[in-house]
């Protein structure tokens, strides 16, 4: 594990780098902080570098404006002016779906969009109605913005979001619509000329859910994905962000090949086996505010091929094993030679070792604790160093 001391475990480095801008050297920059990492005695085989994917994009110049949204929609959806819109279930965030139902609307400058809420939260955990108005509802009962606009006001940030939605509707010209229903199909009574699936994570179940009732059905994933304009990503506006009133940053595209490029560089310039991760929100979930942090649609957006197997991070119930070795009488020198044993072994063998452990995707560990070192506190860190953990269970 590099050149820290044995005593150090598992650990996380941001590395600072320079402002990335739209068409820079991305790959430069990443190697010149790596360069001094290796100077350091920081940098060895097994560690994993992970950039932020907003850096990714940025360099990439992967920005489209609100009004690239509305062409691609008429163009590719045939989506008239006076069309009726459907937005199902959308997460409420100004960041993250603002600018895309602007550029929603502005497609239909004459027609309307209906937008149909989860209640009390979105997917992701966001407060839409109050929760002690949801917990006297009926599991099937559905409800217009105005009759109970008084109960949309959330408490931390103070936004009613439906009603900041609609006013961003209204601004551009259509007419809207906000109800709330826990059953998908309810929006399918207004009969949209193209329903918009809003969701990250359920997407395809829900697209799904829509097969052979006759309506033109899309996800965010088919919006702004093609190849053939300047700017587009394979995750289409998943994953997208405000950049200013006009302009989206859309995720990162091809970020697979960017983190072998990554990968390839390390290698040809420090001789030193690393893997890359492109990362974007970590899957953790506050317990303050009961928020999903991953309005990504997932924890990766990029990745080399070591990830590509699923592989995933098990352990040992090392404080049971310990406090059993310990009333047999052991002592602490054969706890440890004990235990150093019992990891050496297959995993997966001894239930009762395993036993409470929780196997989760390493790459989804790496990505959430790089998103904790520096993207969710704007720590100045885009570059994270992860060390002891690809190689060590």
């Amino acid at each position: 594990m590099a050149k820290l001391p044995d005593y150090v475990g598992p650990c996380a480095l941001g590395i600072k780098m320079g402002v990335i801008t739209p068409r820079c050297d991305l790959l430069g920059m990443i190697c010149e902080a790596m360069q001094q990492c290796d100077k350091d005695n920081l940098l060895d085989d097994g560690d994993v570098i992970c950039i932020t994917e907003s850096c990714v994009a940025r360099a990439q110049d992967n920005f489209v404006s609100t009004d690239e949204i509305a062409a691609e929609l008429k163009e590719k959806y045939n989506v008239k002016p006076d069309s009726r819109l459907g937005v199902l279930f959308p997460i409420t965030s100004r960041n993250r779906f603002a600018l895309i139902l602007k550029g929603l609307a502005k497609a239909v400058p004459r027609g309307e969009i209906i937008v149909q809420f989860s209640f009390p939260s979105d997917e992701v955990g966001n407060m839409i109605v109050l929760p002690e108005f949801a917990e006297g509802c009926k599991g099937d009962e559905s409800f217009f913005y105005e009759e109970i606009k008084d109960k949309c006001r959330h408490p931390i940030t103070n936004i009613d979001y439906p009603g900041y939605y609609k006013k961003i509707i209204e601004a551009e010209g259509a007419g809207a619509k906000i109800c709330f229903s826990n059953n998908p199909e309810t929006i399918l009574s207004f009969k949209p000329d193209c329903l918009v699936i809003s969701s990250v994570h359920d997407r395809f179940k829900k697209q799904k859910m829509f097969e052979g009732t006759g309506f033109r059905i899309i996800t965010l994933q088919d919006i702004c994905s093609d190849p053939s304009k300047p700017a587009w990503s394979e995750w289409g506006l998943l994953g997208s962000n405000m950049s200013s009133d006009n302009l989206l940053n859309l995720a990162p595209r091809n970020g697979d090949e960017f983190a072998l490029n990554v990968q390839k560089m390390i290698k040809g310039k420090f001789g030193k086996e690393v893997e890359v991760i492109i990362y974007g929100d970590g899957a953790y979930k506050d317990p303050v505010t009961g928020i999903y942090e991953l309005a990504d649609p997932q924890p990766s957006l990029g990745s080399t091929p070591a990830f590509k197997d699923g592989r995933m991070r098990e352990g040992v119930k090392y404080k049971m094993l310990a406090d059993t070795a310990f009333a047999e009488g052991k002592s602490p020198a054969e706890i440890e030679e004990m235990l150093a044993a019992v990891k050496k072994k297959r995993y997966g063998q001894d239930e009762i070792a395993n036993e409470g452990t929780t196997p989760r995707k390493l790459e989804d560990i790496i990505a959430s604790l790089a998103d904790l070192i520096s993207g969710s506190a704007d720590a100045g860190t885009p570059l994270v160093l992860v060390k002891g953990l690809f190689n060590v269970r």
